[in-house]
């Protein structure tokens, strides 16, 4: 069994992307600009937009924080996403999710300009991904994509389960992996009403968990010498830290772990990898690619 190291393949990346940032600064041109709008005091999203302002550092980004307290009104927010859209010197911006409950999500999501959408949520570059045109890929999807290629796992003609069906993950985790030029796979999506799912995941060459419940993926729905891809972070009450919680993957990880070839661990998986293409797409948007 080879884990699937996460955190040590983030930091090489950004070494990497952070390289190409120098020789952009060197020739004249300006760092790439990232910019998130945070609203609220969401403890989940305050730690993400804190990793995400630390990662800008080491990638040698430009980066900016803009804060509004969660009375903000829609319309105000949206014309803030307006703002961001006509400022030249921002290369690509975020709004933190989730939002309140006043705000449409769907509404922000459309209003950002595809081209700075570096969270690879609009419309326009979901559309694309879907049909393999160039676009920004949402962040998630992209870092396991770049794992199973850094790892040299094969997935052409392989069959991939994918456990969830969201629109941040399982839709277009099964898009991509069924293409040509990323997976190139047979792709089976099961969800919450699969009536065969333990049976799919037992004939899986590739399992990619992203069902949000922890322990979900037990030794017995798993062949040997299968890949999992754990997507899964859920906090669960864990009296022996000091947080009073850890993070639970999808996979019972203790049990199912033998059994793989490939296997990626939670926290230290998926989790560093989907920063890490977020300041990919920065750059990528930096640059003029899509």
């Amino acid at each position: 069994m080879t884990l699937i190291d996460g955190k040590a393949t983030a930091a090489e990346i950004k070494a990497e992307i952070k390289s190409k940032v120098e020789q952009m600064v060197a020739q004249g041109q300006k760092r790439p600009h990232l910019a998130a709008i945070l609203v609220g005091h969401d403890g989940g999203s305050e730690t993400y937009v804190k990793n995400k302002v630390i990662a800008c550092e080491a990638c040698g980004f430009q980066s900016t924080l803009l804060r509004f307290e969660d009375d903000i009104t829609e319309e105000q927010l949206l014309a803030e996403v307006d703002k961001l859209n006509n400022d030249d010197s921002v290369d690509g911006f975020i709004v933190q999710l989730p939002l309140p409950r006043h705000i449409n999500e769907q509404h922000v999501i459309e209003a950002i300009d595809y081209r700075k959408d570096v969270d690879g949520f609009h419309p326009i570059n979901v559309g694309r991904m879907a049909i393999g045109l160039p676009c920004f890929i949402s962040a998630t999807p992209k870092g396991i994509l770049e794992l199973l290629r850094r790892y040299d796992i094969p997935t052409s003609g392989k069959h991939c389960v994918i456990l969830g069906r969201s629109n941040i993950v399982g839709k277009p985790m099964a898009q991509l992996m069924m293409q040509k030029q990323y997976g190139d796979s047979t792709v089976t999506v099961c969800h919450s009403r699969s009536k065969t799912l333990k049976e799919e995941c037992r004939r899986a060459d590739i399992i990619i968990a992203a069902i949000g419940q922890p322990g979900f993926v037990t030794a017995d729905m798993v062949k040997p010498g299968a890949v999992i891809v754990d997507v899964g972070t859920t906090r669960v009450p864990d009296a022996s830290r000091k947080s009073g919680f850890r993070l639970s993957g999808d996979v019972d990880f203790d049990a199912v772990a033998p059994l793989c070839s490939y296997i990626t661990p939670v926290p230290g998986g998926v989790g560093p990898m989907t920063i890490c293409m977020l300041m990919q797409n920065t750059l990528d948007a930096a640059q003029g690619l899509y």
